[in-house]
């Protein structure tokens, strides 16, 4: 029986019938302002899918590059992805520590980035270290940036990490996996659970 168990272990594993996002750790918990002054707090994001991404507010054309990418990915995924219940938001977190509301604002319409879809914030030098360099762990000097992407489920897990420009188009990588996760968040229950158990151990990911 321990034979057949480990053959079917190898098998799910070396088959990935199921793929799923890794589950890499908890997100930071944040207060940050955003563009009207208002406070949002990563609990604002309890039941929805965010992409972060973290720029400072005037970069060229990489800022450029990370708002087209973050405008496809918008666009994309209300029309290529059933996330069953759950949301979906998009979350720009702005370097320069302090950025006044107008300067958010600013930002925000030269990328495209208004309304309740995607959400630009700014917060104090320490809340900013804290937050993006100590919690998700990227590049905090706006004179030093790097385009980098984060994805986080319904519960504050940072499921997706994307720091490096590879092959595969960073939208088309980011609106892929948001499709792995919705799966998992809709089929993930009852009998379905022992299943997506079976891939996160597995280690099924893309």
């Amino acid at each position: 029986m321990m034979v057949l168990i480990a053959i079917g272990g190898m098998a799910f594993a070396v088959l990935q019938p199921i793929q799923v996002l890794p589950r890499i750790r908890l997100a930071p918990g944040y207060a940050f302002a955003d563009a009207t002054g208002s406070t949002v707090t990563s609990e604002d994001g309890r039941g929805s899918i965010t992409v972060y991404t973290f720029v400072p507010l005037d970069c060229g054309s990489e800022c450029d590059a990370v708002d087209e990418t973050m405008r496809l990915v918008r666009d994309r995924v209300p029309r290529e992805v059933d996330l069953g219940d759950a949301g979906f938001r998009m979350v720009t977190i702005a370097l320069d520590p302090d950025a006044s509301p107008a300067s958010l604002a600013a930002a925000a319409e030269r990328s495209a980035g208004r309304g309740e879809a995607w959400t630009w914030l700014s917060g104090s030098a320490s809340q900013i270290e804290n937050v993006v360099g100590l919690g998700f762990r990227r590049g905090t000097d706006p004179d030093d940036f790097a385009p980098s992407y984060a994805i986080v489920d319904g519960w504050g897990m940072v499921r997706g990490e994307y720091r490096y420009q590879t092959l595969a188009d960073d939208a088309d990588k980011l609106v892929r996996h948001i499709g792995i996760l919705g799966s998992e968040l809709r089929n993930d229950h009852g009998i379905g659970s022992f299943a997506y158990d079976a891939a996160h151990v597995f280690q099924c990911y893309p």
